[in-house]
């Protein structure tokens, strides 16, 4: 899908250097990954005390060794 973003110039050319990528399109699209996946980790983040642990739940049950 092609799309015009006016985009700040000297801001992708950072991204483009921090990142170590090739291309615009690369860095554009990581930038976007990295930025919904921090959001949905706040959203994790946000439910803790909000649900009560399952008191029958055994952590020790699921480890292997």
């Amino acid at each position: 899908m092609a799309t015009n973003l006016a985009i700040d110039i000297k801001l992708l050319n950072e991204a483009l250097k921090v990142s170590g990528l090739k291309t615009k399109k690369d860095t554009v699209n990581l930038a976007l990954k990295e930025f919904v996946d921090r959001h949905k980790q706040l959203e994790i983040l946000n439910l803790f005390g909000k649900m009560d642990p399952d008191p029958e739940y055994d952590y020790k049950k699921g480890r292997s060794r």
